[in-house]
């Protein structure tokens, strides 16, 4: 989920409340040395409250008090081992407490001690099963777990118990989203911005109405989010949403806000530069693509549409070919990295005269293969690149590779008829031709392709995942 979800640790005014009682029987000194802790606590001073703490327990080792204070005060400078050390001391002076089991669950959670954590997470909702905390908590707990299911009917308790819990509502409208309750979804979100009207309430209705398929009102929410607040994130949801949907100028507009705000952003920078591509404006495009791949020369999808904008720019052959070799250099095992990088000098070389300088291309584009032996354009290109150097017997085999990877590719058989008719196989050319028709006249428009590519963009930024050619 976009938003991390906030476990809450249960607040200390009871420890106040009760210190008196607690050390009634001890000196005014271990008292104030107690309540000093405390207020050092407080103050955010968190080593000087385990300090003092740690004094005072030698003279009341059965405190439930002090123990719980220490477990917090260790919890909250990350020294894990210590805090559920005194944590789980506290939950055996006293058991039946859900405060005290929530934080020991919260820091064996944040320990990576998850199944023991889920165990008191539990055990405390089962202590106060009508507490929003307990609810919310163990809700919250599954989210982290990715167990989005399970945790719904833990957070709809809790919202019914504190329907103005904006957290809560915010994490159940979440996982309704992520579990495909729209509905449901649309309504919490819709509940909460009438009672706190914000940014990212907005850009989450934005979500839910695009999975709805209404693009009309997620754009309009995306507007408004970043409108609201122009962050990163905001603007490029909206300018996202526009490209999926070929609003190219508008589009274009928000990404070159979110250029201006954030110049350091890769995705940004992508996100322009296909959006200029789309539009036609080529040479934007290469130039803010090429800003993309500066400032993150790993990110792999800025080299996948970098690619592509370049086919339509060749004035700038020198800088796209500039960051192919990097690339290449910096992915030596990656086959896309080489069979890009092949690309960009074969495309620099079709305006020269001479062959010269095709050596390179036909090693990078063996090593590709050599790498991954299924990448279907490295094939394809390969065989290409001997074809025009009028290799038939060379050719052949790799347009023959070509469309056992991908028998729906037409320019492969188009490509292989011309093998044919080269080596006298007018029969086979002519099969060839024929497929190459049936397949081009099935194709799809290439607005729709250009509206998938959109769609690889997009969705894999937000899955963090590595789109394919």
């Amino acid at each position: 989920m976009s938003k991390k979800p906030r476990l809450r640790l249960t607040a200390f005014c009871a420890l106040l409340a009760c210190a008196a009682s607690a050390f009634a029987q001890d000196s005014q000194k271990l008292d104030r040395q107690f309540q000093s802790a405390v207020a050092q606590y407080d103050a955010g001073q968190f080593t000087e409250a385990a300090a003092q703490l740690e004094g005072l327990l030698p003279r009341a080792p059965d405190s439930f008090e002090i123990h719980e204070l220490l477990g917090q005060s260790y919890a909250s400078l990350s020294r894990d081992d210590k805090a559920i050390e005194h944590l789980q001391a506290a939950v055996r002076l006293k058991p039946d407490s859900g405060a005290a089991r929530t934080n020991l669950a919260a820091s064996l959670s944040h320990a990576g001690k998850i199944a023991l954590a889920g165990e008191q997470f539990r055990k405390a909702l089962e202590l106060e099963p009508r507490s929003f905390l307990a609810n919310h908590n163990l809700g919250e707990f599954l989210i982290q777990s990715g167990k989005l299911a399970d945790a719904l009917p833990f957070l709809e308790s809790a919202q019914r118990i504190n329907p103005a819990s904006y957290d809560n509502g915010y994490d159940l409208a979440q996982a309704c989203f992520l579990t495909g309750r729209l509905d449901e979804a649309r309504r919490v979100v819709q509940s909460l911005l009438d009672k706190k009207d914000t940014a990212e309430l907005h850009d989450l209705l934005g979500q839910i109405e695009e999975k709805d398929g209404k693009f009309i009102a997620a754009a309009n929410e995306f507007q408004t989010a970043a409108r609201t607040d122009p962050s990163e994130a905001n603007l490029f949801d909206w300018g996202s949403e526009l490209l999926l949907h070929r609003a190219y100028e508008p589009a274009i507009q928000a990404f070159t806000e979110a250029a201006r705000r954030y110049p350091n952003s890769p995705r940004v920078m992508i996100g322009l530069g296909m959006a200029l591509d789309w539009r036609g404006r080529y040479d934007e495009a290469v130039k803010a693509l090429l800003t993309a791949a500066d400032l993150d020369p790993y990110d792999a999808r800025c080299y996948l549409y970098l690619s592509k904008a370049y086919d339509n720019s060749p004035t700038q052959a020198e800088g796209a070919i500039q960051r192919f070799r990097r690339y290449a250099e910096l992915k030596p095992g990656d086959a896309l990295a080489q069979y890009y990088y092949a690309m960009s000098l074969w495309k620099g070389k079709r305006t020269e005269d001479s062959g010269t300088g095709l050596s390179a291309v036909e090693s990078l584009l063996k090593k590709a293969i050599a790498l991954d032996g299924a990448l279907v354009d490295a094939q394809l290109q390969l065989g290409n690149l001997y074809a025009g150097q009028h290799q038939y017997a060379q050719s052949t085999p790799f347009h023959l590779r070509a469309l056992e990877l991908n028998p729906n590719l037409a320019d492969a058989h188009y490509r292989l008829a011309q093998d044919y008719v080269h080596t006298g196989q007018k029969d086979r050319a002519q099969k060839e031709f024929d497929l190459y028709q049936k397949l081009r006249a099935e194709h799809l428009a290439e607005v729709d392709k250009e509206r998938a590519e959109v769609q690889q963009f997009v969705y894999s930024e937000k899955a963090g995942s590595v789109p394919k050619p």
